[in-house]
This record gives C-alpha cells, structure tokens and sequence, in this order.
C-alpha cells in the first residue's frame, strides 16, 4: 500500500447502552484523525445522530448502504438496521446485544470481502450477546471462527506487548488446558506477528510460569517443570528466542519485561493486571495471528459512565493507530516476503 493510500477503517458500535459509540466519534471529532484513515461505522444514520445529540458531540455523517459507498474524508456509516432501537445509557439490556452483534456480523463481513482493510471494534458485554445464533465468550473467539489463521489475543502499548495461552476460560481450568502443544501453538502466532506486524526482526519472548514462583521446583505445582520448562528449551534448541518459565509476581515489577519483545502470560488476569496497570488508557487488544488485522480499545462497557459524556477516548484513538500501523507493517512484509528470489533477479537485471 501506498504511504498516502487511505485505510478504509470498518467500526463496529459495539453495546449500544455502553460508551462505544461516544468513545468511537470522539475519536473521529477530532478531523486530522480523516488524514490517516476512511473510518466507516456499522449501526444507522438514525442512531448515531441520537447518541451525537445525548452526548454533544459535533460530527457530521455520511450515510451509505454498504462499505464501498464510502468516501474518504468523510465519517461514514452503513446502515445495518432501519428500526430505531431504544438506547438504555448504562443498562445490559438484550437489545443492546442484539444490536452489538448485528454490528459486528455487518462489519466482519466486509472485513471478509475486502469492503474494509481493518477493524476496530468498540466494546461488547459477554453476557448479553449471547443467543442462539451467537455462543461465544467475546469479539476473539467469533473472529478466529469466521476469520482464516489461529488467533492470539496480543494485548499491545509502545514496547508493551503482552499475549495469553489461555484466554476466556475459568482459572480452575488453565493447567489443564496448557499442554505442549498449545504452548508451541501460542509461540509461533506470537513470533510470527512480532515480525510481520511490528517489525521485529528476532523477536524476544518471555513465557510467565503458570504457579506461583513457577512452582518452587515441583513444591507449589509440577506444571512449570513438567509442561512450560521442556517446550520452552525444546523450542529455544531449535533458533526459537523464548525463555523462561519466570516468576509473574515480580516480573513486572522488576522491569524485566523490558528486556524482550513481548510476554506470554499463562492466564488472563496475569497479563491484563499488569499490561493495564502499566499502560492504562493507551492499551489496545490486537487479534494476532489472523488474515485480517483487527483490534479493540482495552476497556470495556463502562456502563457506569455511559451516557453521560465522560468516557476518554485516548485507548480507542490508539487501536485506530494500532490498527493502521500494523496493517502497513503486514503489506510491507509480505511485499517483501513474496517471491524473493524472483524480485532479486528483477532487480539483478534492472
């Protein structure tokens, strides 16, 4: 892609009742952030000029049926719905899932033919999306159904990069579910995106040990001895920079994170604890691992504010930049990845 080549950006609105929507057009309120993208927003005319209204924001709209109307320079929305639902500010209501998931299926759809370059998705509630026609826990296991590739949710800030063995899965089942070849899985998306999408030419790659201290040697869980320690060195012997299991309760803390490229964490809350605490209001959740480039601001509903025109749209505004970067970063690899030889000769004889 050209450097001035405008991303068309696909937005889904995600809880209606949340503050997906005000976070998503106070991002775009601001217009220089048209000079970097064509952003096209999946709901309805109807309803993004009712939440505009409620929370004072100035923006202007372009309504077209589908993505490829879309006119660069211009705010776009595609209307998916002609009903006007009722907005509930700050309520989990069954409409505010219906109509988050409509979005979302709108706005996957383009992303699969190509309608769109990117996608950006506004937050869910896990609860009230579910129906019969929708049975998964969030925006990463839906997308790694519908998309091509094997997703790792890949928590990103700056030089913060944080990845999870396991996601969306109660704690009592994580050492169950991280074998070896999960744990190989988990390395390679990770390895490969931090050199197709970041740039990274050898990537570094902590793993964090799954007990406390990693297991005291067998004293507090043989999980880390048994399972994380021999894959880990069985990858490393084969050019694979991964180390560890290291102790998660002073990584952090200790700033040896900073010393490798990004961190897989054996669990959710071991590596959302700390990547928010550190990177709050700038973090953005990348879907790596997939043919399209998706990511998410790293907060959710916020319920509790919605409505009411307080929520910062700093971490959406970086999943926008996210976004387009690491779209740009994956075209240029694999420009320069696609048939090496034949662009050596190219060149030879030019």
């Amino acid at each position: 892609m050209e450097e001035n080549q405008k991303i068309k950006l696909g937005i889904s609105i995600g809880d209606i009742n949340g503050i997906g929507c005000e976070v998503a057009l106070k991002t775009f309120e601001d217009e220089r952030m048209l000079e970097f993208c064509t952003p096209i927003i999946f709901a309805s005319n109807k309803t993004i000029s009712q939440q505009k209204g409620d929370l004072n924001i100035d923006i202007t709209f372009n309504g077209v049926r589908e993505a490829s109307q879309a006119i660069d320079g211009k705010i776009n929305i595609v209307n998916v719905w002609k009903e006007v639902p009722t907005i509930e500010y700050g309520q989990a209501t069954k409409a505010g899932g219906e109509y988050a998931i409509k979005s979302l299926k709108a706005a996957v759809k383009a992303l699969k033919e190509g309608a769109i370059d990117v996608l950006v998705t506004a937050p869910i509630n896990k609860n009230n999306i579910q129906s019969e026609e929708f049975k998964f826990p969030g925006h990463t296991d839906y997308l790694a159904q519908e998309l091509k590739g094997e997703s790792l949710m890949f928590m990103v800030a700056d030089a913060l990069r944080v990845g999870l063995l396991t996601d969306h899965i109660p704690v009592k089942d994580v050492a169950n579910a991280i074998t070896s070849k999960l744990i190989k899985s988990k390395v390679a998306i990770m390895e490969k995106s931090l050199k197709m999408d970041f740039g990274i030419r050898r990537p570094k790659i902590a793993m964090l040990g799954i007990n406390p201290h990693s297991g005291d040697k067998g004293t507090i869980g043989e999980e880390d001895d048994k399972v994380l320690a021999p894959t880990i060195q069985e990858l490393f012997s084969k050019g694979t920079l991964v180390y560890g299991p290291y102790s998660a309760d002073s990584f952090f803390g200790s700033d040896t994170h900073k010393n490798f490229d990004a961190v897989l964490a054996a669990y959710h809350d071991q590596g959302l604890i700390p990547f928010k605490t550190l990177s709050f209001g700038k973090g953005v959740n990348f879907t790596a691992g997939l043919d399209k480039v998706r990511t998410s601001p790293d907060h959710g509903t916020a319920y509790e504010i919605a409505g009411k025109g307080k929520a910062d749209e700093s971490s959406f505004k970086e999943a926008v930049f996210t976004a387009i970067q690491v779209y740009r970063n994956r075209s240029e690899y694999l420009e320069l990845t696609q048939n090496p030889l034949q662009k050596h000769k190219i060149k030879k004889g030019s």
